[in-house]
């Protein structure tokens, strides 16, 4: 009888491991429209960190990895596609004066455009944007043009 109770509870846990299997796999058909967000979402350039870690739709970004100079705070993505992605935010810059240390952080409203995705070196299956154009809709930097391009880390 014991052998029975163990056979049982084996055919039941396998039985039920093939039921949670086969609704997993058949859960979402490739051609829906969710799998096709899904896909989309793979598909979709990130944008590499200072950490080498992949961002999508970050809401701070540092520019200046060295000693963190320069960054982006408060984005608010308004479009992040397949070839270029568009946020608002601001450009929290050090003046560095007297020098960098004993600096102050100056706020600058800006548009954050990237673009140009290509494979990433690191994960060649992985696209990244190679490229930020930051536009100053007021103020700037002293030194910075109204409109900034920076090439992007890979």
């Amino acid at each position: 009888m014991r052998g029975s109770l163990v056979g049982t509870a084996v055919t039941l846990a396998a039985g039920a491991m093939l039921t949670a299997a086969m609704t997993t796999a058949s859960a979402t058909p490739p051609d829906t429209p969710a799998a096709q967000a899904t896909q989309a979402r793979r598909t979709q350039p990130v944008l590499v960190d200072c950490s080498f870690q992949r961002n999508v739709r970050p809401a701070h970004f540092i520019l200046a990895c060295g000693d963190g100079n320069s960054r982006l705070l408060g984005l608010h993505w308004t479009e992040w596609g397949s070839r270029a992605a568009v946020a608002e935010g601001l450009n929290a810059v050090n003046d560095c004066k007297p020098y960098c240390a004993a600096g102050k952080f100056h706020s600058y409203r800006v548009t954050v455009r990237l673009d140009s995705p290509a494979p990433w070196k690191k994960h060649p299956g992985v696209r990244q944007f190679t490229r930020m154009t930051l536009t100053y809709e007021g103020a700037r930097p002293e030194g910075f043009e109204r409109v900034v391009t920076y090439p992007l880390w890979s």
